[in-house]
């Protein structure tokens, strides 16, 4: 069995993918580069190709299907980059991956705190000197109530963290959970009580634009969202809209519409052709990361495992939890 390995990052994954390989004793091959119809020769004679976010269309799993991959395992959670009808019509299986909630949901508070505490604006006027305290009067999270969207893994750590700082809890999930220290209730409810509104729910469908600009103009006046999810949830155009107008009072977002081509990759000195990034960047009351709330020693090596693990369980006619249904 041989695994073949996109965009392999050999500061921390190639360890992780080397002890993940002896374990499972499964061959692997790699390269740093994301995976293009032109590259990808390099995964002839691998039975599966792993990658973290990137084109995984249908040109790009014909390609693969066509030197003899069978399997694709993607290095994250989130799979709707993945042509999944193409993967079927292929007979390709595909599987994502796992991780602890921990990472995610605790970067997800971070901002939280970040948003209502102006930190970003109070690290920049620092830099300049500015020490003066006119707009950096912020509010404490213990006043306020967060409403969480998805319950999911994440979502209920995000749930449970919170609990010990005191606010108000309310969650919006078509399939709650019991033991959370929170009240259910409707999303157009959640919104209009919450004063931070998270997002922890899948890309689909179903919730593409779950953030648009009726669900933003329920939202509370000076209201902070924070997506640490993924970036189909939110219509970028209609955040900006509401940052521009002084509803929304600030935004703290880990994932974006459109960021194929951007996260993971050095952009120094580009012109990115993103203008709704560079306007968001340009809000003082605005965070944007890389996607990287994933991104702890623990996850990576979990993330890493799982590839290995699916490909074991796919080869040796194993159920796999982690197969993503076609």
């Amino acid at each position: 069995m041989k695994l073949f390995i996109y965009a392999m990052r050999p500061f921390d994954e190639l360890p992780a993918a080397q002890k993940w390989s002896r374990e499972y004793g499964i061959d692997f091959g790699w390269t740093e580069e994301y995976p293009t119809l032109e590259n990808a020769q390099l995964a002839r004679g691998a039975d599966a190709v792993s990658a973290t976010p990137c084109d995984m269309g249908a040109a790009m799993l014909q390609r693969l299907h066509s030197l003899g991959v069978r399997y694709i395992t993607t290095r994250s959670i989130g799979y709707d980059h993945v042509d999944l009808a193409a993967a079927r019509a292929l007979g390709m299986r595909v599987s994502n991956t796992a991780y602890e909630p921990d990472g995610v949901a605790n970067y997800a508070i971070m901002l939280m705190l970040m948003c209502l505490r102006k930190m970003a604006h109070i690290l920049k006027r620092s830099e300049l000197q500015d020490y003066s305290l006119r707009g950096k009067l912020g509010r404490d999270i213990s006043g306020c109530t967060v409403g969480v969207v998805g319950t999911g893994k994440i979502g209920a750590t995000v749930v449970r963290n919170l609990t010990p700082f005191g606010c108000r809890l309310l969650a919006a999930d078509p399939y709650p959970r019991d033991g959370l220290a929170c009240r259910y209730t409707d999303l157009e409810t959640l919104l209009r009580e919450s004063d931070v509104v998270t997002l922890h729910a899948p890309a689909t469908a179903d919730s593409h634009h779950l953030i648009d600009a009726a669900a933003l103009a329920r939202m509370k006046p000076g209201a902070v969202l924070v997506n640490c999810a993924r970036g189909a949830l939110v219509d970028t155009d209609a955040l900006i809209a509401a940052l521009e107008s002084g509803h929304l009072g600030a935004a703290a977002l880990d994932v974006l519409e459109d960021e194929n081509g951007l996260y993971y990759y050095d952009r120094v000195g580009d012109v990115i052709p993103n203008r709704a990034m560079a306007v968001l960047r340009s809000f003082p009351n605005v965070i944007l990361s890389p996607h990287t709330a994933f991104y702890t020693d623990a996850d990576v090596d979990d993330m890493m495992k799982y590839n290995f693990d699916s490909l074991y369980r796919f080869e040796n006619g194993l159920d796999n939890p982690r197969e993503v249904p076609l």
